[in-house]
């Protein structure tokens, strides 16, 4: 199993993650493709080729055709509009907020997945990107759906288990 590489390749002082990664994973109330479509959608997000290249078959395996893809949308658009709105939310000019986006974003509308499905992961790659209009907007959305908040705090446990491997192992591999 790739996770339990994955897991054998973090290094001691990081030990916690080891764990952590064993459990928001293997212990995740999360059901099947809401759980592997979050991860596959932070792996891409978290940048680190190790991490995706560990992660992603066993997401493929658990995911149907048209959850892979779009848990791999969720992550394209969100790399683009985690840079948008985090910019214009920290640019001080207020005008910026009243101007016609002009991006295309149609797979927010039809993502081939459950809505809810869909808007976790983006709500997953946006705490990995550190965008707050993005993560509020996403969770304003998912309580509207009836998420509960455990559902919800279980995907950006993930985003940071996940990310913070892809640091590690990325690090360890550039020091060794």
């Amino acid at each position: 199993m790739a996770l339990d590489e994955l897991k054998s390749a973090v290094p001691d002082y990081a030990k916690d993650l080891r764990l952590n990664l064993g459990s928001v994973i293997g212990n995740s109330d999360l059901p099947q493709q809401q759980l592997w479509g979050t991860v596959l959608a932070c792996a891409i997000a978290s940048r680190s080729p190790r991490v995706l290249r560990e992660l992603e078959p066993e997401a493929k395996a658990n995911l149907s055709p048209e959850a892979y893809t779009a848990a791999k949308s969720a992550a394209a658009v969100m790399a683009m509009n985690n840079v948008f709105y985090r910019t214009r939310h920290l640019l001080s000019d207020p005008e910026y907020g009243t101007l016609r986006a002009g991006l295309r974003m149609n797979v927010i509308g039809n993502p081939g997945v459950e809505k809810v499905d869909f808007e976790l992961w983006s709500l997953a790659v946006s705490a990995i990107n550190g965008c707050g209009q993005c993560l509020d907007s996403h969770e304003q959305v998912l309580r509207k759906s009836g998420v509960d908040r455990e559902t919800i705090q279980e995907a950006f446990k993930i985003a940071a288990v996940v990310q913070a491997v892809g640091v590690t192992l990325d690090s360890e591999d550039v020091l060794s």
